[in-house]
């Protein structure tokens, strides 16, 4: 049954911080909406999910009749069977339901019998989505289901949440969310906004807003100046008749008076006018600090790629691998040559990170070749964030980058000064994902080589590194599921 979650001049912002994330915030969700929650890393979408669910005190008020339930929730038993801990999350569920849930998530009957250890990363999202959307009045939060999912895996998950409602869901997959969503919730610079529907419309929408207030803040920065020019030119000429009339005679003819009383009312016409003039200006600047507030602003980024000697700068012939004597691929055979962006496409667990850390001189055992210069240079870009630790100019330091170029970059890429004196483990997902692409940006390399990139990162940065790519032309070797991506720089797939 639809009910409303009442939002009510919201306040918050976490301890230390000089500013609030949510300032005197007002809105209301229907809990039938398909609701997309979109906005820049860091700007407090995760935070918003953690105040609906009451892990944080905040001045305001949240009312709804519903319950809140968060994806991903914490499995305390992994080695629990997954019917059991079906009994756990969703407990007047029967097997059954469970089971059709599954099937239109494309999932095996069988898997509720596993222990929920055992199952895939995509596996234990899709379980967990099944459970969550069998609980009673329940509005779930969604947080970031298709990263690490695999292109179909993703589309999956899209056409399943279609056929449901009453979900928030956060998410930088711009396919994802026109597949499934009926409303739009932004954060943007200074306000929050809903509106009805899916990501492609209120993005053209927001486009054309941003172009309509640059024309306006435009036409009125030309007003503006005009009108300033204007009122000097008023108030010069009123102050030079003011000076006329102070070297009146007033023992002079009557003629004389008549003139006299002339120019006063002239010179206070003038001034009036001035005046008007001035209040005119001041109610245009502050239309125009009105305008431009929300839109948001990116700058160019940039590759220092080197040339390579050899137009070939890698070559995989016959590479297949194997972990523990079980081969996870086969027969995987490809060339990278100079300006070549290569996408490695395939299923979750079928490979493709692991030939990524054997190009990179790791360990892994296999049989075919890999045949590469030792003098080709690489700057990689892995899924691992357990070395991202400290301060930002400390990381730089111990990794060899120029501190400045670096923090730069990251500057391109929406951080605030504030960010560079807070240690890297207290950054958001998406903001430590913008600390390995800065990195990477600042390592000349002949080839570079990125791990699902955009797992975490903000669609305006997606798009920053779209323009990047395309302008700029480096020889690429990526892993990344995003379709728009992928389609946007022409890579060419090689599939497993």
């Amino acid at each position: 049954m639809m009910s409303i979650i009442n939002v009510e001049n919201l306040t918050f912002g976490y301890d230390g911080s000089s500013d609030n994330i949510f300032e005197n915030v007002s809105f209301h969700i229907d809990t039938d909406w398909k609701l997309g929650f979109t906005g820049r890393n860091g700007r407090g979408k995760t935070t918003f999910m953690k105040l609906l669910m009451g892990k944080f005190e905040y001045i305001g008020k949240i009312t709804s009749s519903t319950d809140f339930e968060y994806f991903p929730f914490s499995v305390s038993d992994k080695n629990m069977l997954v019917m059991h801990l079906a009994e756990e999350i969703c407990p007047n569920a029967e097997n059954w339901e469970l089971i059709k849930e599954l099937s239109l998530l494309e999932v095996e009957d069988d898997v509720i019998y596993r222990p929920f250890s055992t199952l895939s990363g995509g596996e234990k999202t899709k379980v967990m989505l099944a459970m969550l959307f069998l609980r009673e009045n329940c509005f779930l939060l969604i947080d970031e289901p298709t990263n690490h999912l695999d292109m179909n895996g993703r589309e999956i998950v899209s056409r399943y949440l279609k056929r449901k409602k009453g979900f928030i869901l956060i998410s930088h997959d711009r396919a994802v969310l026109d597949e499934c969503i009926d409303h739009v919730l932004s954060i943007n610079r200074t306000n929050i906004e809903i509106e009805q529907g899916n990501y492609s419309s209120w993005e053209s929408n927001k486009s054309a807003r941003d172009n309509f207030e640059a024309v306006q803040n435009e036409k009125l920065k030309k007003e503006i100046k005009n009108l300033e020019a204007a009122a000097r030119r008023a108030a010069e000429h009123s102050d030079k008749i003011e000076r006329t009339k102070i070297g009146f005679d007033p023992m002079k003819t009557d003629k004389l008076t008549s003139r006299r009383c002339s120019v006063a009312r002239k010179s206070k016409k003038l001034m009036n006018r001035s005046k008007a003039m001035e209040i005119r200006i001041e109610s245009d600047i502050e239309k125009k600090s009105g305008l431009l507030r929300n839109i948001e602003r990116t700058s160019p980024l940039k590759l220092p790629i080197m040339k390579f000697h050899s137009n070939k700068l890698l070559s995989i012939k016959n590479l297949s691998i194997y972990y523990d004597s079980k081969m996870i691929c086969s027969d995987i055979s490809f060339d990278i040559n100079a300006g070549d962006i290569i996408a490695l496409s395939g299923r979750n667990g079928c490979g493709k990170t692991s030939v990524i850390k054997l190009i990179c001189g790791e360990n892994i055992s296999h049989t075919g070749d890999i045949i590469m210069n030792r003098q080709l240079k690489i700057s990689r870009i892995s899924q691992d964030f357990s070395g991202l630790f400290g301060n930002l100019s400390d990381y730089a330091v111990s990794h060899g980058f120029d501190e400045s170029l670096f923090k730069a970059i990251l500057r391109k890429l929406d951080f605030s000064r504030e960010q560079f004196e807070k240690d890297i483990s207290d950054f958001s997902d998406g903001q430590k994902k913008k600390v390995m692409i800065a990195a990477s940006l600042c390592t000349p390399a002949h080839l570079y080589i990125w791990d699902e990139p955009l797992n975490y990162l903000d669609v305006y940065s997606r798009r920053q590194l779209e323009d990047l790519i395309i302008s700029c032309k480096p020889s690429m070797l990526i892993v990344e599921h995003d379709k728009t991506f992928c389609e946007a720089v022409n890579a060419q797939y090689c599939k497993f």
